[in-house]
């Protein structure tokens, strides 16, 4: 498998998204967001930072860079992506996911371990996970509040597009487990297709043991399982 790490000016996650990928098998370049050809590449990343810092709203200006063209005919031809943090915002703000990410609920930015739940294990994302665990991967953010309209809450939990939610080590879920105020305590999203993934936590940031957890790379190894 070969993935696209796109970098936009102000992106900061790339080189960890490299590293944690290539653990896994999966090779890895980074590319920078002046392209508009991502053509042999069966995953996209568009990873954590501070896109064109952050101005206006998180990933609003990112989502007119000229790659951005190129990621959405990937996603509509059944390639595989994921927005990770600020990639997650871009993906919302290019109207690629539903919802908006807004200021966490506290009003301060938060870096922490989270406990994922993983919500519906038919994706290619999510295949490898086990629904009778959580897995152990920080978030950093302070616009991580997952908002949606009531409507759109519905529809996401009829169709399973709900990928993770923020939840106790032990799998409760409850408001006591939610970091950010994200509605129903929803951490990442699939669209309708279930190719394309945005998630908050940043699962490079759990690679290896070292670091503490190396639950994020059970998502990887779904992927090329």
């Amino acid at each position: 498998m070969r993935a696209a790490v796109i970098v936009f000016p102000g992106t900061w996650s790339d080189a960890d998204t490299v590293w944690a990928l290539g653990k896994c098998g999966i090779r890895a370049d980074k590319v920078w967001h002046r392209t508009d050809d991502l053509s042999g590449y069966d995953l996209v990343v568009l990873p954590g930072g501070f896109s064109y810092g952050d101005y206006l709203r998180c990933g609003s200006i990112a989502r007119f860079s000229p790659v951005m063209k190129a990621v959405r005919r990937h996603a509509e031809g059944g390639g595989l992506l994921v927005g990770i943090c600020n990639g997650f915002q871009i993906l919302c703000e290019a109207g690629m996911l539903p919802g908006v990410l807004m200021r966490n609920s506290s009003l301060q930015f938060r870096c922490k371990d989270t406990y994922l739940s993983p919500e519906n294990l038919d994706s290619a994302f999510t295949s490898g996970l086990d629904k009778n665990r959580t897995y152990q991967i920080p978030m950093s953010h302070g616009e991580g509040r997952y908002v949606v309209s009531s409507t759109d809450l519905e529809i996401l939990e009829k169709n399973g597009q709900i990928a993770f939610r923020y939840a106790s080590r032990s799998g409760e879920v409850s408001a006591d487990t939610n970091p950010n105020g994200s509605i129903a305590n929803i951490a990442g999203v699939f669209n309708s297709e279930k190719n394309v993934l945005g998630m908050m936590p940043h699962p490079e940031r759990a690679c290896e043991m070292l670091l503490g957890s190396d639950d994020g790379n059970r998502i990887w190894e779904s992927l090329l399982s």
